[in-house]
């Protein structure tokens, strides 16, 4: 310590020494009150952490870059695109944490498509817990109140009888990190995005006010805490941020039933057409502009995040230029 600071310290504690005493106060408690004034301390601001996102796996000539299963049974779609892919053994190694990430937003039931089937999340379980997992994560930080989400969507109960926890997110459970991004500075993130192993993305394939679409890339606005609205006003921008934060092992894809207007949140099951559709594949961009020219006719000329991604080197939205399988 200065001898500046030292001289402040020191007439601080004879300018308490003073008081106490004027006030008539026992010996005793001025040594309290010292004792207190010693240990007092500003509280120390917590820092943004840095943490790299990356759990890609490296890629593979011997199998495709997207795999689209088409039929009758939605938890089997899965199982046939991701052995497609290679197999979830290629994707989770022994004793892995593994978290599902599906869209549990809204507080709507399965047959309004506004979040992920729950047969497609419960299968995305079952696959990561028979690869060998030692612990699957399901959760999503929803934008209506989470416990109703999680139960009235039917995921929490399908991922539970698969065999998964299901984590409910909480205020004291978010680390504020440094994205990088050009919209996405610190922003708080929900902890388990932050300590898995291994995280597979399981959005569903829905309509989107803002974006167009709401699909693979939106689905991890369902990590950040924080006022989100406040990204609305650039969303493209912040998709791509999002992106480039995030890079899944696994994207599944869940088009069983897709809400094709009024989305994100839907409601009317008007608006809501059966596809019978799973698409997995480890190229985000791809995916999901596969799925929006197929679903929606869009391509990245209207959805700007996808051109936005792909100049950053995050994938490419001209799927048509890889490997895809229909199986």
């Amino acid at each position: 310590m200065g001898s500046g600071a030292l001289a402040h310290a020191l007439g601080r504690r004879e300018a308490l020494v003073d008081l106490l005493r004027l006030s008539g106060v026992s010996a005793t408690t001025v040594g309290l009150a010292l004792w207190l004034e010693s240990r007092s301390h500003r509280p120390q601001e917590i820092q943004p952490v840095d943490v790299a996102r990356d759990l890609r796996v490296p890629a593979d000539p011997a199998y495709p870059d997207l795999a689209v299963a088409q039929g009758d049974d939605p938890a089997a779609l899965v199982r046939r695109a991701v052995d497609a892919l290679g197999g979830m053994r290629r994707f989770v190694s022994r004793g892995d944490v593994v978290l599902v990430k599906p869209n549990m937003a809204w507080d709507r039931t399965p047959s309004q498509a506004a979040n992920t089937n729950p047969a497609v999340v419960a299968a995305a379980v079952r696959l990561s817990l028979e690869a060998g997992a030692r612990r699957v994560i399901v959760t999503d930080v929803s934008i209506n109140e989470p416990h109703r989400c999680f139960e009235r969507s039917g995921i929490a109960e399908a991922a539970r009888a698969a065999g998964a926890t299901i984590v409910l997110p909480g205020e004291r459970r978010f680390r504020d990190v440094h994205l990088h991004g050009e919209i996405l500075g610190a922003w708080p993130v929900f902890q388990p995005f932050l300590e898995a192993d291994k995280i597979v993305n399981v959005p569903a394939a829905k309509h989107h006010s803002l974006t167009g679409v709401s699909l693979g890339i939106k689905n991890w606005y369902g990590i950040l805490g924080g006022e989100r609205r406040r990204l609305h006003q650039r969303i493209h921008e912040s998709l791509a941020d999002l992106a480039a934060f995030m890079r899944p092992t696994l994207t599944i894809l869940d088009a069983w039933r897709v809400l094709q207007r009024n989305g994100p949140s839907g409601g009317d099951l008007a608006d809501v057409e059966l596809h019978r559709t799973v698409l997995a594949g480890t190229d985000p961009v791809a995916v999901d502009a596969w799925a929006a020219q197929s679903f929606f006719g869009l391509d990245e000329r209207t959805l700007r995040y996808l051109s936005l991604a792909a100049a950053r080197g995050l994938g490419t939205p001209r799927f048509e230029t890889l490997r895809i399988k229909s199986v």
